[in-house]
């Protein structure tokens, strides 16, 4: 009597076994007949998390945007080679000419009240930092006038130096030529007229 109870209780543990495997099994079965894709989805999901895919797909954005800013740069630089070889060569001569009479100039030169400049906004200048030299012939006599333009650092520093000019000009006349800096554009630079000569 005591050694058939072990023998019992072994076949209903059995049996608990074998049915819950069986309902386990007729779930699944019932959840992929489903047709109302709530199941798919979660089995997706699943998939999705264990899956190689997720990380490929990442390195594949990131590819995009590494190729997407290269190429807005590359257009960034093409378009303000473009746009500095807008100036026209009459001006490279001019400019040369006001480099030339600056060469002997002691001082700031006897023109730096004749002159002054203006900001252009770098969205009409691709991006480059360039300055309208807003020259004003003050005498009663055609003259010609050289300016040199300093671009500085927040720290004083020349980083570079531009010079333009007017050749001609009549009384009263003015002069609007561009100094434009080719450093980097974010750079903080400051446009400053350091000489300015009337010859």
């Amino acid at each position: 009597m005591l050694s058939s109870t072990p023998r019992r209780r072994t076949a209903t543990a059995l049996a608990g076994l074998v049915l819950a495997a069986v309902s386990a099994a007729s779930l699944v079965s019932c959840s992929d007949s489903d047709n109302d894709g709530s199941s798919s989805s979660a089995s997706a999901a699943v998939t999705a998390s264990f899956s190689g895919s997720a990380p490929s797909a990442l390195a594949s954005v990131k590819e995009s945007v590494k190729a997407s800013v290269s190429a807005l740069a590359s257009s960034a630089s093409a378009q303000a080679s473009a746009w500095l070889a807008s100036v026209s060569a009459e001006t490279e001569r001019a400019n040369r000419a006001a480099k030339n009479a600056l060469e002997d100039v002691d001082g700031k030169g006897n023109a730096t009240a004749d002159v002054s400049l203006t900001g252009k906004p770098r969205s009409e200048t691709a991006g480059l930092l360039a300055v309208v030299v807003n020259i004003t012939n003050s005498t009663d006599e055609t003259t010609s006038y050289a300016v040199q333009v300093d671009f500085r650092d927040p720290d004083g520093k020349v980083v570079q130096t531009r010079y333009v000019g007017a050749e001609d000009l009549k009384p009263g006349a003015k002069a609007q030529p561009l100094a434009i800096s080719t450093e980097a554009k974010e750079q903080q630079l400051t446009a400053v007229v350091a000489k300015a000569q009337r010859y």
